[in-house]
C-alpha cells in the first residue's frame, strides 16, 4: 500500500523533537485510514472517533519508540484494531453499509459482482456476515478488502505470518459465501479463491 504524500519519516523525527505542528500534520496525514478501520470494526461513528483520538494520543506518548525510517501507518492500524476490540462488547450496525468494503469483497464471492452489488438484500446479508465473523477474521477482511493491504502487509499489522493471514481470509470468505443466495455463490477453488492466495 503506498505511503501518504507527505514524508512520515520527517514527521516522526520532528515529533520526537517536540514539534507540535508536526504532530498536527501527522494526525491529518493518517487520520483517514485509522478512522476507516475503527468505523469498520465498531460500526459506530462516535466510538470510532474516540478510538481515533486515543490512537493518536498513544502515538504521541510513545513517539520516541517510533522508527523514523518506516511508515507509522501499520503500527497505527495495529493500535486501532486493539483499541476497537478492547472496547466493543457487541456489534453495532450502521444505517448504511460500508459499500467500499463490500464492493471489493464481492469480487471474490460471486461470478457476477455487478449483480451482487446492485442487490440491497445481498449487501445487507454481507454486512451482517462481516459483523458475525470472529474478530481475527473480521480484521483480515477489513485490512485486505477495505484498505487494500497485501497479504504480507496485513499479516504485519495483525502480528501473524502470511500463511495465517491467508487462512483467516479463506475461512472468512467461506463463511460469507455460505450466506449468499445460492444463485450468487461460486464453488470453492475458482479464480475468486485463487486471488486471495496469490495477491
Amino acid at each position: 500500500m503506498p505511503l501518504e504524500a507527505s514524508q512520515p519519516e520527517s514527521l516522526v523525527e520532528r515529533m520526537q523533537s517536540g514539534d507540535l505542528d508536526a504532530f498536527e500534520e501527522f494526525f491529518n496525514t493518517f487520520k483517514r485510514p485509522v478512522y476507516a478501520t475503527a468505523l469498520a470494526i465498531t460500526r459506530d461513528p462516535f466510538l470510532a472517533e474516540e478510538v481515533l483520538q486515543d490512537c493518536f494520543v498513544k502515538a504521541y506518548r510513545v513517539r520516541e519508540r517510533l522508527d523514523p525510517a518506516r511508515s507509522p501507518l501499520p503500527w497505527l492500524q495495529r493500535v486501532t484494531i486493539n483499541l476497537c476490540y478492547s472496547r466493543v462488547s457487541r456489534r453495532r450496525t450502521l444505517a448504511e453499509p460500508i459499500t467500499s468494503l463490500i464492493t471489493n469483497l464481492v469480487v471474490d464471492l460471486a461470478a457476477r459482482p455487478d449483480q451482487v452489488v446492485e442487490s440491497r438484500e445481498v449487501l445487507e446479508v454481507l454486512q451482517r456476515g462481516i459483523d458475525a465473523l470472529p474478530p481475527k477474521q473480521q480484521t483480515a477482511v477489513i485490512l485486505y478488502y477495505l484498505h487494500g493491504y497485501s497479504l504480507a502487509e496485513a499479516a504485519e499489522i495483525a502480528d501473524c505470518n502470511v500463511g495465517t493471514m491467508k487462512s483467516r481470509l479463506h475461512y472468512a470468505l467461506k463463511a460469507l459465501r455460505v450466506r449468499l443466495p445460492v444463485e450468487r455463490r461460486v464453488p470453492v477453488g475458482t479464480a475468486a479463491t485463487v486471488r486471495v492466495t496469490t495477491r
